[in-house]
């Protein structure tokens, strides 16, 4: 395998930094209490991030395995994995640069996705395992700046990041990408780009309440940035366009506990130019909407860190470009049920994915669901086993019928 000189950097330096952590600091590594596997190195991380400098370290897996079919007999089982690598900059502290912070983020992605593989999920719209996709590959995934003016009121980031990131966002606990993350660009990712992709891109965010937010982004759309040799690329040759997203957002805290609730409306406009489905030989825009919506309903015993959310995603896309048309999902999340594992959670969601009928009218739409428990082992080691039900794979009216068994897991070095 190639490696480049910055690629054997990150490696080198990643390596020195662990080898250093586990012999000189020790006693600090594997507590459970410690958000870190690797512990605070005696102090030092903590002093660092009050000197403005915050390191992270992350690893996630996701294994899958197909446990029955409704046609297909053939059995499998997959594997993938993202390491991410960042740096968050507090300037104020480390500069004197007045609100002002700075992040870079380098991620690797491996293995392979049983929604790729198994002949019982060929043309599997969503996928059984959502870290896997957008390349395998090392990429730049992070690196902007943002600066907040008018007494904080008003934010602007500037550099290389996703759209997902700020418009559209959503927790990815879930295993299936139907229920993870920012679905938009699931569904219109030719041209909306998630993480780990990053692009150009400007972000402006006006705080018009406490509660109430609106922003406006641009980010570049450069099909080149997708290629997996491409993960480091700074040009802009090979530009399109612009994506150009809207969003407004209301956090409240509801009734006399004050639950959190977090609500998303956007619109989301393009101007490079897409292939009319009707018709090949004309061009038009992609364009769509969104809504999210995630509430705490209950608080256990009075306590709002554990207690029952409620959540539900929709997105709409113009038909006259997209191949698909809109997508749900709804669920529910209960965290702390039993006290001996307060941190616990368990978690259930549905999600339905339409296609266009100009695109194919043998499909119609697929349903993903997904049940998991998320196992808090320590405070940096997250296992969440799950199962997944895929109805009509492909979005194909007699397509195959499949249960799913996966494990996902999240740790912070």
């Amino acid at each position: 395998m190639f490696f480049s000189p910055l690629t054997k950097g990150v490696y080198t330096s990643l390596a020195a930094l662990l080898l250093c952590s586990t012999t000189s600091h020790a006693n600090n590594a594997f507590d459970p209490e410690s958000p870190w596997m690797l512990g605070d190195w005696n102090g030092q991380r903590t002093a660092l991030q009050q000197q403005g400098y915050e390191f992270s370290f992350g690893y996630g897996g996701e294994m899958a395995t197909l446990l029955d079919a409704k046609h297909s007999s053939s059995h499998g089982t997959e594997y993938a994995d993202q390491f991410a690598v960042g740096a968050h900059l507090d300037l104020e502290k480390i500069a004197g640069w007045e609100d002002t912070e700075a992040q870079i983020t380098v991620t690797q992605r491996n293995g392979r996705s049983l929604s790729n593989t198994s002949d019982a999920l060929n043309g599997h719209l969503s996928s059984t395992q959502e870290v896997w996709g957008r390349g395998q590959t090392w990429r730049l995934t992070d690196f902007w700046i943002k600066k907040k003016f008018l007494d904080q009121k008003l934010d602007v980031k500037v550099g290389r990041f996703g759209e997902g990131e700020d418009f559209n966002s959503f927790d990815c606990d879930f295993q299936n990408l139907a229920l993870c993350g920012s679905q938009v660009g699931n569904w219109v990712g030719d041209e909306w780009y998630n993480w780990p992709v990053s692009q150009w891109a400007a972000r402006v965010k006006y705080n018009i309440t406490p509660e109430v937010y609106a922003q406006v982004g641009a980010y570049e759309i450069n099909p080149e940035n997708l290629a997996r040799g491409k993960g480091f690329n700074l040009s802009t040759d090979g530009s399109k366009g612009a994506m150009i997203p809207v969003e407004v957002v209301w956090t409240p805290k509801v009734g006399e506990q004050k639950l959190p609730g977090e609500y998303h409306a956007g619109y989301y406009y393009s101007t490079a130019d897409a292939i009319v489905i009707s018709d090949p030989n004309e061009t038009d825009h992609h364009q769509g909407g969104w809504v999210v919506a995630k509430q705490q309903l209950t608080a256990h015993e009075g306590d709002i860190s554990r207690g029952l959310t409620g959540f539900m995603n929709a997105t709409v896309h113009d038909s006259k470009t997209n191949e698909k048309t809109d997508m749900q999902n709804i669920g529910l999340v209960y965290k702390g049920a039993m006290d001996a594992r307060p941190k616990d959670e368990i978690a259930v969601g549905v999600a339905r994915i339409n296609m266009n009928d100009r695109f194919d009218r043998n499909q119609s739409k697929e349903i993903n669901a997904e049940i998991y428990y998320g196992l808090h082992a320590t405070n940096w080691l997250t296992i969440r086993p799950n199962v997944q039900y895929v109805r009509h794979v492909g979005a194909r009216k007699n397509g195959e019928n499949v249960w799913v068994g996966g494990i996902k897991f999240q740790t912070a070095f």
